[in-house]
C-alpha cells in the first residue's frame, strides 16, 4: 500500500528549498505561515488521505473501470466520495487564489499534493489535475462574469472542469479541427465531437466545466484560427443555481491500456442544436489561452511518472524483502539491489527537479519584479524537461518495478503491472516527448540563443566545484558533475550550430538532448540535497536519513549520470546516419 515519503519531501521543502525564506516572505504568503510546521501539518494530512482514502481504489479502479451508458458516465466504485473528501479538505485549490475560494498557498505544497495523489492513483489524480488547469486558464483570460461564476465552484472541488482539445484524426495538429463556434446573443453556440477528454463525465460533483477549442465561421486557417470556450454540463443561472442541461454529453468511453479508473471519453456538442458556451480570452486566441493550462499541466503530467515510479519502487522493495530465493530475501541479490536503487535515486532526483521549479513557478509569478522575468524563462525552459524526462523516467522505473518481481510481477496479482500500464501514457498526452523535446531545442534554446540554459549550467558549475572542494563522497560527485556539465555545454552550443544550419538535424538530435538535460538536472539537485546532507552531519547529527542523502547522490553519480555521454554521442550524431537513413527503408 502506498505511502508519501513524507521525510525525503519535508527535507526538500524545508532543509534545501527552505520554502519558508524563499517564499514565506512574498507579499502572497507572509499572511499564511509558510514554514516547518505548515509543511508538516499539510503533508501529515495529505498521507492520511492518500494512504487510506485514495490509494485502496487504485486496484478498485484498475478492476472496475468507469463505462458510458446512455449518455452518462458511471466511475469507479469509491472515486465518488473520495474526490469529496479531496474537495472538502481543500485540495482542489490548493495553490489557487483565495479571492475566489482557493488556499492560496505556495505551488511548492500544489505540487507535493499533487505527487501524493498519482503516488496513491494515478486514475484518480487525473481529476483534480484536470480541474486545476481549467481554473488556471480562466483565471489568466476569463472576464469577470466567468471568473465569479465558475471560478470558486472550481477551487472548492464543488464543480470539477475538463480540457478539450484532440479530434479524431487530427492529434496534436490542432490546425485542422472541425468543431465549430457560431455566435447567437451573449454566447456562442458549439457543435462537434472531441475525443480523449479525461474526466469528460461523472456524478461525482453537480457541474462540469469543459474548456474546449472551436472554429468560428470566419476563422483563419491553421492553429491561428482557433477560439477557446467555456461550456458548462449544466448551465448557470444569474442567482448561481444551476439551470437546465446543456448540449453536451459523453459518446463513449475508451478502453485503454491502464488508468482504467478515470473516464477518458468522447464529448459530443451540439447534437440537438448547440452546445451553448462562451468565449475565453479573445477570438481567435485559443492556443495561448490553453496554453496557460497547459504549461501547469504538463508540469503535473511529470508528477505522474515521479508518483507511479514511487509506487512501484515500494511494492517492489516489500516484496524484494520477503521473497525468498537462494536461501536470502532477494533485496540481497546484487542485480536486485542495482534495480532497487536505480529506482529510488531517479525517485529522488526527480521529486528535487520538480519540486525546486515549482519553487520557480512561484517566483516568476510572485517574486522581486525585478526577477521575475528570470524566472518565466528558466521555468519555461524546465517545463519540457520535467514533462518530458521525468515520464520516460517513470515508465523506466515501473517496468523494473515489475522485474524485481519476476514472474510474479508478470500477472495482474500483484497489482506491480498496473503502475507500468498507468504510467504508460504519460509520455503521450499533454504533447507527445517528441513535441516536448523539439519545444526544448527549438523555442526555448532557439529563442535566446542559450542563454537560460547557459546562467543554469553556470550555476551547475559553480555548485560542482564547491562540492569538489568539500571532499569526501560529496567530491565523487562534484567531479561527475562538472564532467556532465562539459558535455552539456558542448551539446547545447551543436544544437544552437544545428538550429542556423541544420534544422532538420535539430529535430533529429531533440530528444536525446532533453534526456540528457533531464538526467544532468537530476543530478544537480540530487547533489543539493546531499550537500546540506552533510552540512547536518558536520553539525553533529546522526540522523541516518542524511547519510543516504549522500550515498544515493553518489550512487546517482557514478551508475546514472554516466548516461549523459551517451546521450551526448547521439546529439552530436545526429546529422549523420539517423538524418540520411532513407525513410522507404523503414
Amino acid at each position: 500500500m502506498y505511502r508519501a515519503p513524507l521525510e525525503d519531501m519535508r527535507f526538500l521543502i524545508d532543509e534545501v528549498l527552505r520554502v519558508g525564506d524563499t517564499l514565506g516572505g512574498l507579499p502572497r504568503f507572509e499572511e499564511l505561515g509558510v514554514g516547518e510546521d505548515l509543511t508538516a501539518a499539510l503533508l501529515d494530512e495529505g498521507a492520511k488521505l492518500a494512504g487510506e482514502v485514495i490509494g485502496p481504489l487504485r486496484r478498485v479502479g484498475d478492476l472496475h473501470p468507469a463505462r458510458c451508458e446512455e449518455q452518462k458516465v458511471i466511475i469507479s466504485p469509491g472515486y465518488g466520495e473520495a474526490i469529496q473528501q479531496l474537495a472538502q479538505g481543500g485540495w482542489f485549490g490548493i495553490s489557487a487564489d483565495a479571492d475566489f475560494g482557493g488556499q492560496g498557498l505556495p505551488e511548492l505544497y500544489g505540487t507535493a499534493a499533487s505527487e501524493m495523489w498519482n503516488g496513491a492513483d494515478m486514475a484518480f489524480a487525473l481529476a483534480p489535475f484536470l480541474s486545476s488547469g481549467a481554473a488556471l486558464a480562466i483565471s489568466s483570460h476569463g472576464n469577470d462574469a466567468l471568473k465569479t461564476t465558475y471560478l470558486e465552484k472550481l477551487h472548492t472541488g464543488e464543480w470539477t472542469g475538463t480540457m478539450n482539445l484532440t479530434e479524431s484524426g487530427a492529434g496534436s495538429d490542432l490546425g485542422v479541427m472541425k468543431t465549430r463556434a457560431v455566435p447567437k446573443d451573449d454566447h456562442y453556440l458549439i457543435t462537434g465531437q472531441k475525443i480523449y477528454i479525461t474526466w469528460g463525465d461523472h456524478d461525482a460533483v453537480d457541474n462540469i466545466v469543459h474548456l474546449v477549442l472551436a472554429k468560428l465561421p470566419d476563422a483563419p486557417e491553421g492553429s491561428s484560427g482557433i477560439s477557446l470556450f467555456l461550456v458548462p454540463k449544466f448551465l448557470v443561472n444569474a442567482d448561481g443555481s444551476l439551470g437546465e442541461r446543456n448540449d453536451v454529453y459523453p459518446v463513449s468511453t475508451e478502453h485503454k491500456l491502464g488508468i482504467h479508473g478515470s473516464p477518458t471519453c468522447v464529448m459530443a456538442f451540439g447534437d440537438s442544436g448547440g452546445a451553448i458556451g462562451y468565449l475565453v480570452g479573445e477570438e481567435n486566441r485559443g492556443l495561448t489561452c490553453m496554453f496557460t493550462m497547459m504549461n501547469e499541466a504538463r508540469l503535473k503530467v511529470g508528477l505522474q511518472g515521479l508518483g507511479a515510479s514511487e509506487g512501484a519502487y515500494q511494492q517492489a522493495l516489500a516484496y524484494a524483502k520477503e521473497r525468498v530465493q537462494g536461501g536470502v530475501p532477494i533485496i540481497q541479490h546484487p542485480d536486485v539491489k542495482r534495480m532497487l536503487l536505480t529506482m529510488k535515486a531517479l525517485n529522488e532526483a526527480m521529486r528535487a527537479l520538480a519540486y525546486s521549479e515549482a519553487v520557480t513557478m512561484d517566483l516568476a509569478h510572485y517574486g522581486a519584479e525585478a526577477h521575475q522575468a528570470g524566472s518565466q524563462a528558466r521555468i519555461d525552459l524546465m517545463i519540457p524537461v520535467i514533462k518530458g524526462w521525468m515520464t520516460e523516467v517513470g515508465v523506466e522505473l515501473t517496468s523494473l518495478g515489475v522485474q524485481v518481481h519476476g514472474g510474479m510481477g508478470y500477472v495482474e496479482e500483484t497489482g506491480a503491472a498496473q503502475y507500468l500500464r498507468d504510467v504508460r501514457i504519460t509520455p503521450i498526452y499533454e504533447g507527445t516527448n517528441g513535441i516536448q523535446a523539439a519545444d526544448l531545442v527549438g523555442r526555448k534554446l532557439g529563442r535566446d540563443g542559450g542563454s537560460t540554459m547557459g546562467a543554469v549550467l553556470d550555476m551547475i558549475r559553480k555548485d560542482a566545484n564547491a562540492y569538489l572542494e568539500a571532499g569526501g563522497e560529496l567530491a565523487t560527485v562534484g567531479s561527475a558533475l562538472r564532467d556532465a556539465v562539459a558535455l552539456q555545454a558542448v551539446s547545447t552550443e551543436t544544437v544552437i550550430q544545428m538550429l542556423a544550419s541544420n534544422p532538420e538535424a535539430s529535430r533529429a538530435a531533440a530528444f536525446d538532448y532533453m534526456m540528457q538535460t533531464g538526467y544532468l538536472f537530476g543530478a544537480w539537485q540530487l547533489a543539493r540535497g546531499a550537500n546540506v546532507a552533510r552540512l547536518a552531519i558536520q553539525d553533529g547529527s546522526d540522523n541516518e536519513f542524511y547519510a543516504k542523502k549522500i550515498a544515493t547522490a553518489a550512487f546517482y553519480a557514478q551508475s546514472i549520470l554516466p548516461r549523459c555521454e551517451g546521450y551526448a554521442g547521439a546529439v552530436a550524431n545526429a546529422a549523420g546516419a539517423l538524418q540520411d537513413y532513407h525513410v522507404g527503408w523503414l
